[in-house]
């Protein structure tokens, strides 16, 4: 055993230099020389290379580290001061610590031998750090206040080690320490303060940026002059400058800087704004013409999705076939089953959404060819209230234009008063009879301009009897066609009733004879376009084996020919039972009539 230069044994430097290191220190001896003069100490790293800390921290940084990982295993050494000798604990559970508070610089330590002073205490703790305060009692307890928070883990560190004076066994020389964190109120006081000062900092931060990011402020509105007049007259005229000049007139209005002299300048502002109405209504109807064009060239688009899916489904049923479905193997099948069912189903959808937009114009097309008289009365009616419309306008117009005539009149009559000079009197008279000419023209435009209103009020009446008309003869016309639809469907039950019992006799007698004759009944069919029909619906549901509605089976036959109409295919069908059959599909308000074709069922059933 080794004796230091101050007479305290030592046993192992090697040893002391591990504990100085766990602790992040430099492994100095008591005397303060270097204990590793070898390669493995870094002195400008202050700890061995290799050699893992087991705390790594390192004086100067003024932050709590990380919790020690319970995998990494913990070295305690033999610790030798001056005045006492530290002992580790062996096997021992780790000491309990209490939670920490914000902030904390100051430790409890606790289980010092009785005749331990304070300049013992502080001999082994300053090891760990600067010590502010150290406050002993005589109960073998004390506190000791670092100046850093991080310099708290290095003193626990300690907790366990059973310190000895000397080289006494007495038990008033010898105790275990407990070293935990302690709640003081310096500590909390100054954490408050530097919570409370990045506090301060996050606001200033926050307000900095939003006047940074706040909106300017909008320019001052001029006061009303002539000069500033003519400005905003202009502005107005001007398409790009239009909605600036408006703002500018609306707050002169609401000021009420309108006065007798300026009414005839703000009055001639106001029509100009005015004038911009048609070029907005002009710019709506662009937009919407561009919305018609977008939605045709969605339906476009979507058509052609659904019949490459068409193409695409083709290709799985023809592979499915069993000249090629033979030579795949399973799990090709099992794929392009999968495939097809996927295909189907998104075909399905899209079929849908095309259905969904063209519902209003192909599932009514019927009812349009039946109703296009009212309709182009409807647009007579139309032109002839916008022309109504117009003529109003312009008449309103026109007063207002004779109310600034008025107004001119007066401020000339006044100012013609107050003037004594013979040339101005000339003038303004040459001017008055200007004014009165013009006046009179437009007396004669508005006399006119009222008689073209009557006319315009009687034609409209009169297009307003013609329609009352119009729909009475409808109304009796859809009364005649729906009593020849009921005496239709009489005389078809009396026909079948009478070719069942004819269908009864014969089959009666084809018993008795050895060769039965051929039967004798009247056809569903009609004529040879009724014919073509049937061929063209069944090869149409025979595609769709789940059926289809007859909105979606006249819009597939009127774009063969545009004048077949629903009743025409749906008398038909009805007409052939063995061969199409109708059925409810959906639940609920998804409810929906779908037609079937039942051609070879029918067949087995005759």
């Amino acid at each position: 055993m080794e004796s230091g230069s101050g007479g305290v044994p030592v046993s192992d430097q090697a040893a002391w230099a591990t504990a100085m290191n766990n602790l992040g220190m430099a492994s100095l001896g008591i005397s303060g020389q270097s204990l590793l003069t070898g390669t493995d100490f870094d002195a400008s790293l202050g700890m061995m290379t290799g050699i893992p800390p087991i705390n790594p921290l390192m004086p100067g940084l003024g932050m709590v580290p990380p919790a020690i990982p319970s995998d990494m295993p913990v070295v305690k050494e033999i610790i030798h001061c001056k005045s006492c000798t530290l002992f580790p604990p062996r096997n021992l559970p780790p000491p309990s610590t209490r939670e920490r508070p914000p902030g904390c610089k100051t430790v409890f330590v606790g289980g010092l031998p009785e005749n331990a002073t304070e300049q013992i205490v502080t001999e082994v703790f300053e090891q760990c750090g600067e010590i502010i305060a150290l406050r002993k009692s005589k109960k073998n307890f004390c506190h000791i206040r670092f100046a850093e928070e991080y310099m708290i883990d290095k003193a626990l560190y300690l907790s366990g080690y059973r310190m000895r004076l000397g080289s006494s066994t007495d038990k008033k020389d010898t105790g275990r320490l407990h070293v935990d964190f302690a709640q003081a109120r310096d500590d909390l006081y100054e954490w408050e303060c530097k919570q409370r000062m990045l506090a301060r900092e996050e606001r200033h931060r926050r307000r900095m940026e939003e006047e940074m990011h706040r909106p300017l402020s909008p320019p001052p509105v001029v006061h009303y002059s002539d000069l500033e007049c003519s400005i905003v007259a202009e502005k107005l005229k001007d398409d790009t400058k239009f909605f600036e000049a408006v703002q500018t007139l609306l707050t002169w209005l609401e000021r009420g800087e309108v006065n007798r002299r300026s009414a005839n300048n703000f009055y001639t502002m106001i029509q100009s704004a005015n004038s911009h109405i048609r070029r907005l209504m002009n710019e709506k109807d662009a937009h919407e013409k561009e919305l018609e064009e977008a939605k045709e060239k969605f339906k476009q688009g979507v058509s052609g999705i659904l019949t490459q899916f068409e193409q695409i489904i083709a290709v799985f049923h023809s592979s499915m076939k069993q000249k090629a479905w033979d030579h795949f193997t399973k799990p090709q099948r099992k794929n392009i089953r999968v495939w097809c069912t996927q295909a189907e189903e998104l075909h399905s959808i899209h079929s849908d959404v095309l259905m969904g937009i063209r519902s209003e114009e192909e599932m009514e097309m019927s009812d349009d060819e039946m109703e296009m008289p009212p309709e182009k009365k409807d647009t007579d009616e139309s032109a002839l209230t916008s022309q109504v419309e117009a003529l109003k306008e312009e008449n309103d117009s026109l007063r207002w234009q004779l109310d600034a005539y008025r107004n001119e009149v007066e401020l000339l009559k006044q100012e013609q008063g107050k003037t004594n000079q013979s040339e101005e009197d000339t003038v303004r008279e040459q001017q008055f009879r200007l004014l009165q000419q013009a006046l009179q023209g437009m007396q004669q435009h508005l006399l006119k301009l009222q008689e073209e209103y009557k006319k315009k009020d009687l034609e409209l009446q009169k297009v307003a009897e013609e329609k009352l008309q119009t729909e009475k003869l409808l109304q009796s016309l859809k009364e005649k066609q729906q009593t020849a639809d009921e005496a239709d469907k009489e005389k078809e039950t009396s026909s079948n009733q009478e070719n069942d019992i004819s269908f009864s006799t014969i089959s009666g007698s084809s018993q008795e004879k050895e060769y039965p004759q051929e039967r004798d009944f009247t056809s569903p069919i009609q004529s040879e376009r009724e014919a073509l029909l049937v061929g063209i619906i069944s090869t149409f549901l025979h595609v769709h084996p789940f059926g289809a509605s007859i909105e979606y089976i006249c819009s597939y036959l009127q774009r063969l020919d545009a004048k077949i109409s629903t009743s025409e295919v749906e008398a038909v069908m009805t007409r052939l039972q063995h061969t199409f059959k109708q059925e409810l599909t959906g639940v609920g308000a998804s409810l929906e009539k779908r037609w079937r074709f039942c051609g070879f069922d029918g067949l087995k059933m005759v």
